[in-house]
């Protein structure tokens, strides 16, 4: 049976059971809620919705499936089942696209794993072109990038998301704008951690614009929080002098930071 097959026959079993149960669990409640609440009588129609009607009917079975089809797919994982992972990642994300777990990790590995697979496939790294190396990079970061776009209408809120893009755009992509515009929107979602706003900047001198670099981080130096390792430590403070000496900055102009 090819991993393809097996893999939609493992979810389909895997939703009859919770489907089984969840019926067996809330049948009776539901038709007290129909009897009580006329809008919740379905017609005809409503069997059109299909997939989404049968995850809908889920409830909490939705979880255990979602994390049925995850252990899955780190099987198929270690087995190098590149069909099989990349077919898993999304079933889990559909079934249950509530834990931003799923969809991080799904698209960390297929940035970073699957290309590797696709080249060893091909012949290894010694066989297969630069270029084409490149172009197989450059594939499957763009489809994870799509993988994080599609969660992000899930948790529109999630500096993690933004992190994640911003680290693939810039360690698979090479784009140094898209990964600054990643981390900068990272850093305006709540509970977003420091180093997103400094990498911000630091992507910003990388690009060569020095003197956005420097106002952001003379921006960003009050809102720096003590590191627990090296209290004494002002890493912020340092860039804006190795700034302020690259931008030619007098010292009666230099930033004087609040005591």
């Amino acid at each position: 049976m090819r991993a393809g097959l097996r893999t939609t026959v493992f979810v389909i079993a895997s939703l009859a059971v919770a489907g089984m149960l969840l019926n067996r669990v809330a049948a009776p409640a539901w038709s007290a809620a129909r009897e009580k609440q006329p809008a919740l009588k379905l017609d005809s129609s409503m069997t059109a919705a299909g997939q989404g009607v049968t995850l809908a009917l889920l409830g909490g079975f939705r979880a255990l499936v979602a994390d049925a089809a995850w252990m899955r797919m780190f099987a198929r994982w270690e087995a190098r089942d590149l069909p099989g992972v990349e077919t898993l990642i999304h079933v889990v994300s559909a079934i249950d696209p509530r834990p931003a777990y799923f969809w991080m990790n799904g698209a960390r590995i297929v940035a970073y794993d699957l290309p590797v697979w696709r080249i060893e496939a091909a012949g290894g790294f010694e066989a297969v072109t630069k270029p084409v190396q490149e172009r197989i990079r450059r594939e499957q970061a763009q489809q994870a990038l799509r993988h994080i776009e599609a969660a992000m209408a899930f948790h529109p809120a999630s500096a993690d998301l933004w992190i994640e893009r911003g680290s693939i755009e810039l360690n698979k992509l090479g784009d140094l704008a898209a990964a600054a515009e990643s981390f900068r929107r990272a850093w305006e979602q709540p509970h977003a951690p420091f180093y997103a706003a400094r990498l911000h900047g630091e992507l910003l001198r990388r690009q060569g614009k020095k003197t956005e670099a420097l106002a952001w981080l003379i921006q960003l130096h009050p809102l720096q929080p003590p590191d627990p390792e090296e209290p004494k430590a002002d890493v912020v403070l340092a860039r804006i002098r190795a700034l302020e000496r690259d931008l030619g900055v007098p010292p009666a102009r230099a930033f004087q930071p609040a005591r």
